[in-house]
């Protein structure tokens, strides 16, 4: 006889796959049959309507007053000009969520996303072409960045727009693309649990797990409406996200990497338990480890690089952040 259940089984299995910087896939596991894509198909919709971005909503430009005039010297009018500035993709700095930013360029020049690089802004997207000048060229012109989310049309914005200024269409999500598949899964003999697998991109203005994380706070905010009157309870943060597969990889204990005697020795003594901890140090933290001679240095430097890391090496973010949470609760 089937087995009678009084409550579905909760997922128990989180993993991140870190494909590239700007893509992850993202893996739980295992749902009744049913379940997965009851959570799989709002989330995805959530990432892609309501992950925070940034985009330039105005502009004005030295010497045109609408978006079918020209730049003398410029080899794109102003409407192919306004094409080329929405591929690119602006990064906000400092904390700031609305700002107004200058550009000037002289001729010759080709502009690219890396020149409107500044203390306040971040081009993610730095080889993105803007405009072609020749030698007697000058194009001065100011943008309005602001964060947001999802797409604002023209016309939603023209009202508090000065007339000077071009209104430009607003696409602020920084999620390329949001899939998920369902995979069955075995749990004891029943092969009809599920697996469900998001493949997340991005622009580069967030990161992969960020917007998972952003999506994830967003579903529970729409669902807390609930809570005065039923009072279910809702996760503010979500910790699982640490759990990723590099992040436990990292916190593999030194003796993975099949050190000598001495060089093992040097490291433990010096309480250094774990391979994250090694990355995370510089060449000279690690050579500046007591007693530690150069053989030993590097053999630990090959044997990391056999690992597939190299001491110093960079870390996503919320990688090395996840990694020095746990060193410190070592």
């Amino acid at each position: 006889m089937k087995k009678i259940k009084t409550t579905p089984l909760a997922p128990q299995e989180f993993e991140v796959e870190q494909i590239s910087e700007n893509e992850a896939n993202v893996i739980a596991y295992p749902f009744e049959t049913g379940y997965a894509v009851s959570l799989a198909h709002p989330l995805r919709r959530f990432l892609l309507s309501s992950s925070v971005g940034y985009a330039p909503y105005a502009i004005k430009i030295e010497g045109a007053k609408h978006e079918f005039d020209s730049v003398r010297g410029m080899l794109e009018d102003i409407s192919d000009f306004i094409l080329n500035l929405k591929e690119i993709r602006f990064k906000l700095l400092n904390g700031e969520s609305d700002i107004e930013v200058e550009y000037n360029f002289a001729g010759p020049c080709e502009i690219k996303g890396s020149d409107l690089n500044n203390e306040n802004v971040e081009i993610v997207t730095p080889d993105a072409h803007l405009a072609t000048l020749n030698e007697e060229a000058t194009l001065n012109f100011s943008l309005k960045i602001a964060q947001g989310i999802g797409y604002v049309p023209s016309e939603d914005i023209i009202e508090e727009i000065s007339g000077e200024y071009i209104v430009l269409d607003a696409y602020f999500t920084p999620v390329k693309s949001a899939t998920y598949k369902i995979e069955n899964v075995l749990v004891e003999d029943n092969p009809n649990f599920e697996k469900v697998i998001f493949n997340i991109k991005t622009d580069g203005q967030i990161s992969p797990i960020d917007a998972f994380k952003n999506s994830l706070e967003v579903m529970y905010a729409q669902l807390s409406v609930f809570n005065s009157e039923i009072s279910v309870k809702a996760p503010t943060t979500i910790e699982k996200v640490e759990e990723s597969a590099e992040l436990k990889k990292l916190m593999q204990p030194i003796d993975t990497l099949g050190l000598s005697a001495r060089s093992y020795n040097c490291l433990d003594r010096s309480d250094i338990k774990y391979i994250g901890e090694i990355v995370l140090m510089s060449q000279n933290d690690l050579k500046n480890v007591k007693n530690l001679g150069k053989k030993s240095y590097d053999e630990i430097v090959e044997k990391l690089t056999e690992y597939g890391y190299e001491v110093g090496s960079k870390l996503p973010e919320e990688v090395e952040s996840a990694l020095k949470k746990k060193i410190e609760a070592k």
